[in-house]
């Protein structure tokens, strides 16, 4: 458990200081937001995912089922948070700085949600394979 926390700690970590250094000089309050926002969208998808991989998967107990639910939607969040936030950051980031036209930052950004839908879609699988061995290995602890 300790290194699921530790892992989780450096992923968000990572996240925050990528995603405030892509968002340029926007200022700090703004910054924040943009962080909570960002974090939270990507929360959402991240459990709707479970819940889309969760099919077909019998959890014994309805409080082993929201252990590993939290478990891997907080890491993948961060994962998947990393995907898409600070590349979303340092497009607004460009805007704000005069440095690209809102034709190209909307060009960039159906990019970078076509990736982060090809990513959703292999992350669906692994998660479901990930569940199935988190409870193979219940099983053979009984």
């Amino acid at each position: 458990m300790i290194f699921i926390i530790a892992t989780g700690v450096i992923l968000y970590s990572i996240l925050i200081a990528w995603t405030w250094q892509c968002l340029g000089t926007l200022e700090k309050g703004k910054k924040l937001l943009f962080l909570l926002m960002g974090i939270s969208i990507i929360y959402i998808i991240t459990l709707i995912i479970f819940q889309i991989a969760k099919g077909g998967i019998i959890y014994e107990k309805v409080e082993m089922q929201n252990k590993v639910q939290n478990v891997l939607v907080a890491i993948f969040t961060g994962v998947n948070g990393m995907i898409l936030v600070p590349q979303v950051a340092r497009v607004m980031g460009q805007i704000k700085e005069e440095q690209i036209e809102k034709n190209q930052a909307k060009k960039k950004l159906i990019i970078i949600g076509i990736i982060f839908l090809f990513c959703i879609s292999i992350e669906i699988g692994y998660m479901k394979s990930t569940q199935e061995g988190i409870l193979k290995i219940y099983e053979a602890m009984k």
